[in-house]
């Protein structure tokens, strides 16, 4: 089973507003860089959604050690709050519905079909890769920006 080490990272242009992703791969010595943009959106959407891309460009079953700076995402599955989420309809607690619930199924889909640690590791600290994808996921979001303006 192929091992691959992840980088994600998600910005925002205001929050709610633009936003993008950035994904670096690494395997043995291969790299790929993946990113993207949505028009309107959240920073917590965008750090979801680069984990999804980055796991949806595995055309295999992969062990997969995720690094990511957000929080929100990194808890929610090591604590299991979105599969209790899931459990409960999409509600956190009989109040209060989950946020983003159509990223937490394709998130949760895409553990099933790999062995999937996530660990978080500080943002803008210096750590290369994941200072890479803030690189790429704001340049997404101006190559965005600039498309819209013309």
């Amino acid at each position: 089973m192929k091992h691959i080490i992840m980088y994600t990272d998600g910005a925002c242009s205001g929050n709610p507003g633009p936003g993008g992703y950035g994904v670096v791969l690494l395997h043995n010595n291969h790299r790929k860089e993946l990113s993207g943009a949505d028009p309107q959106t959240t920073n917590n959407r965008m750090e979801m959604l680069a984990a999804i891309i980055g796991l949806e460009a595995l055309n295999q079953s992969c062990k997969v050690d995720i690094y990511s700076d957000s929080k929100y995402l990194v808890e929610a599955i090591q604590k299991g709050w979105a599969i209790r989420w899931k459990q409960n309809n999409w509600m956190r607690n009989k109040k209060d519905p989950a946020l983003n619930p159509d990223l937490w199924e394709r998130l949760l889909n895409l553990l099933s079909k790999h062995q999937v640690n996530f660990h978080w590791v500080k943002g803008h600290a210096g750590n290369p890769e994941n200072e890479r994808c803030d690189v790429l996921a704001r340049a997404a979001i101006e190559k965005l920006v600039a498309k819209n303006n013309m």
